[in-house]
């Protein structure tokens, strides 16, 4: 048995960019930071971040493309998933890993979000938040049916 399952929550690192592919399934990538806090071996204070590149298909995508804005804290859940291309100026290989978010939760509401500038970074975590969830794309980018309760057997 394996798992492959992620659960983040940070700031959105700049506004979401949706895409449409030949057969008209949105697709939104943003970035995302999420830090970390701790005490080095001398007990001061250290702050790392790690960013997080976010894609999001469907449904689930063009209601990021219309409600999340840069810096707003968000809920996401999904998997990880490599994609290996060729770096055309060095002719190398590379790796680079992605999110597929199948749950997304506003944490910062867009009143929130506006009365702190559009989007600032200091918008602050509201008690109002919305939570979406949409179908993961699987690797030829397109989603598999919906299913229904009526379809679950038991």
């Amino acid at each position: 048995m394996s798992v492959n399952k992620v659960i983040l929550v940070g700031r959105l690192g700049k506004d979401p960019e949706t895409r449409f592919t030949g057969s008209g399934q949105a697709v939104c990538n943003f970035s995302m930071a999420t830090d970390e806090s701790f005490r080095d071996r001398s007990g001061e204070r250290q702050k790392r971040t790690e960013w997080h590149r976010i894609v999001l298909w469907g449904k689930l995508a063009e209601i990021a493309q219309q409600y999340l804005k840069k810096g707003m804290l968000v809920y996401i859940e999904g998997r990880i998933q490599s994609r290996q291309w060729e770096d055309k100026t060095t002719a190398q290989k590379r790796t680079s890993f992605e999110i597929v978010g199948n749950v997304m939760r506003m944490l910062t509401s867009r009143a929130d979000s506006m009365a702190a500038g559009a989007g600032a970074a200091s918008a602050a975590p509201s008690s109002h938040s919305s939570e979406i969830e949409g179908p993961m794309a699987d690797d030829s980018m397109s989603s598999g049916p919906e299913i229904s309760d009526e379809d679950i057997p038991f």
